[in-house]
């Protein structure tokens, strides 16, 4: 179940609000359980119990944990290492398997794949989170196994993220409230999300897509460009909207979740990349494992290794592919290489070019992210930089540049900046300077505008979701 689908629009998402509002305080965090559960069992079906199984392991390794004195540091390190063993084990199986037994064997050895249980990347994430907080002290154990149930099902960030701590929510979840004000700053959150999603990056995977299905021998330099352009737009649009529509949904039950992505496409550099891709994820990496490998405390040479394991991991956790680990590693390269000299001379350049080299690093790697296989992602490359394979009829292009796709892409451009945010503060500063009636009417005349665009996105939506409009998940893969 899509949060950009109408089952989940006009069905699910209704009645839970409605249930959730109308029910007694003490009632909710199980009613939001089942809900989750439903939430997941609806595409997933019996794979609910892999989750269930890992919910119940890692609460009683939690209370394991907690028994424990400081005094009895070995028995704890040993639970925890058997917890982490768990969780990473349980992620391999389900997730690396196959690909673990095919590489090994150089594909001689033949194994069915196994079904990969949507999300499991992310409450696997989540899980160790709890117990790494409770290892840490930074938090006591849940005693209640709902509470924990809840904080790794929870719907709105069960399957796309963002990947929340558990010291983050873990008071919000024992306490918290809905206001009016936080409800409709959540649905304001829900719309934009919804319309990145569903207007632009729909629109731009389609065209993504099909350029992706061309064979070696069909690019042409146009086309490759176009391609990865969009593409490249539709993995901010599609995966910031998702965290977008988590948040609003968060707030409108009470919740408060972390920022997920801040603009990343306005990055002058890798690092500043990093900074604002997938925060939740970059941050877990960091605190979980860059910190405890060392960081950068350590020599120049053992921080940029901790850097290159850090994203060979963060690549391999995006899926089980050899183009995912490239993809990890090219960023991670580039990680090291801005600690180096290079960075002195990034520093350099004037801001226009420190921008350029960003972009294109990060959609020379988004080839290698979206291809299926590494020689797919070479021949690509090649068309990029004008060898492609096809005849060079550049008219093809136009096949695929309808007025909804050249609307869609002057949109992602646009927008990948922080337009809204500058909008929003112009707005601030006009209020501001005015006072007494004008500034009333100013005011209203403002929010008018505002809460039709609202209706309106809101709208256009649901008019494409019910055409039947492309709406691909490409999180099946996490």
């Amino acid at each position: 179940m899509l949060f950009s689908s109408p089952v989940f629009l006009f069905l699910f998402l209704p009645f839970v609000l409605a249930v959730y509002l109308l029910i007694r305080r003490d009632w909710r965090n199980g009613f939001l359980l089942c809900m989750s559960l439903l939430f997941y069992a609806w595409g997933e079906k019996g794979y609910v119990m892999i989750m269930l199984f890992s919910i119940v392991m890692n609460f009683l390794f939690g209370l394991v944990l907690e028994r424990y004195s400081s005094d009895e540091s070995k028995k704890r390190k040993a639970t925890l290492a058997l917890a982490v063993l768990f969780n990473i084990g349980m992620l391999c199986y389900f997730k690396y398997a196959y690909f673990l037994v095919y590489s090994i064997s150089f594909g001689i050895i033949q194994i069915e794949p196994i079904h990969l249980p949507i999300g499991i990347s992310f409450f696997t994430f989540m899980a160790l989170s709890y117990i790494i907080d409770v290892y840490r002290r930074e938090v006591p154990a849940q005693k209640n196994p709902l509470n924990v149930s809840l904080y790794i099902s929870f719907f709105p960030y069960l399957m796309a993220g963002p990947i929340i701590r558990y010291h983050d929510v873990a008071g919000q979840i024992l306490r918290r409230t809905v206001t009016s004000a936080k409800m409709a700053s959540g649905i304001r959150r829900f719309i934009v999300g919804l319309g990145k999603k569903v207007l632009i990056a729909n629109t731009l995977a389609a065209v993504a897509d099909q350029i992706f299905s061309l064979t070696a021998d069909q690019f042409t330099p146009g086309l490759a460009w176009l391609g990865i352009l969009c593409y490249t737009l539709q993995m901010y649009f599609d995966f910031s909207g998702y965290s977008d529509m988590a948040i609003g949904l968060g707030r409108m039950f009470g919740f408060e979740f972390m920022e997920n992505f801040r603009y990343p496409y306005i990055s002058q550099s890798i690092r500043e990349f990093w900074r604002r891709w997938h925060i939740s994820l970059s941050t877990w990496f960091r605190d979980y494992l860059y910190i405890p490998l060392g960081g950068n405390r350590k020599t120049s040479l053992k921080t940029y290794v901790n850097l290159i394991i850090v994203f060979f991991l963060c690549g391999l956790w995006h899926g089980a592919n050899w183009t995912f680990v490239v993809w990890g590693l090219w960023h991670g390269c580039f990680m090291v290489m801005e600690r180096l000299r290079f960075r002195n001379l990034l520093a350099s350049l004037w801001t226009p070019f420190r921008h350029t080299y960003a972009l294109m690093v990060i959609m020379i790697g988004w080839v290698f992210f979206r291809s299926q296989d590494l020689g797919y992602a070479l021949a690509y490359l090649q068309a990029l930089a004008g060898f492609a394979k096809g005849d060079g009829v550049e008219i093809f292009v136009a096949m695929y540049l309808n007025r909804e796709v050249l609307i869609a892409l002057g949109l992602g451009i646009l927008f990948s900046a922080p337009i809204y945010p500058s909008m929003g503060r112009l707005r601030s500063r006009i209020l501001n300077r005015n006072t007494g009636l004008f500034n009333s009417g100013l005011s209203q005349v403002s929010s008018l505008i505002h809460g039709a665009s609202l209706i309106g996105i809101f709208v256009l939506c649901a008019m494409k979701l019910a055409s039947g409009t492309y709406n691909p998940f490409i999180y099946f893969r996490f």
